[in-house]
């Protein structure tokens, strides 16, 4: 048997098994499942850009698996405090932040906090103006990474894209 077939076997059991972590989390805690969902839609996304054919349905597996585990750690720990604070910030550092200036939230009541730095500015072809951003979040001494891209709407917020 292949290194990749085994890989792509091994990555399909590890998918299939998400939903029902989900399933047991969603009892148990419905952040956790909520990061758990939106980790595994964000892996799988960023696994479907890398490779072609077997090998890229393996990546989109294996992406899942990690957003999916990301995504629950993060979950499970931030409350609904943390991210308006988290929100707050990213839209603020969306509008008024230069590249490379980060902007930091911390919320008091639970010690968590993070920081949103805008990377890139630019303009789509469609006209809309648009940001990359790297955030990180730091929950129980544990540091969480991330990057993304964020696009001005008709009404003047800013919406995550990517």
């Amino acid at each position: 048997m292949t290194v990749l077939k085994s890989l792509s076997r091994i990555s399909a059991a590890l998918v299939l098994s998400v939903p029902l972590i989900a399933c047991q989390t969603m009892q148990d805690n419905p952040k956790q499942t909520g990061g758990t969902l939106l980790g595994a839609g964000l892996g799988a996304l960023l696994g479907s850009q890398v490779g072609s054919g077997k090998g890229q349905m393996a990546a989109i597996a294996v992406g899942a698996l990690a957003g999916a585990w990301a995504g629950s750690e993060l979950g499970a720990s931030l409350d609904k405090a943390d991210r308006a604070y988290a929100q707050r910030t990213a839209q603020d550092g969306l509008e008024y932040a230069q590249v490379g200036q980060a902007r930091a939230w911390r919320n008091p009541d639970s010690g968590n906090s993070g920081t949103f730095t805008p990377t890139r500015t630019y303009a789509q072809s469609d006209g809309r103006n648009c940001r990359d951003f790297e955030t990180t979040i730091y929950v129980d001494g544990k540091q969480e990474t991330g990057t993304g891209r964020a696009c001005r709407q008709a009404d003047g917020t800013w919406q995550i894209v990517q």
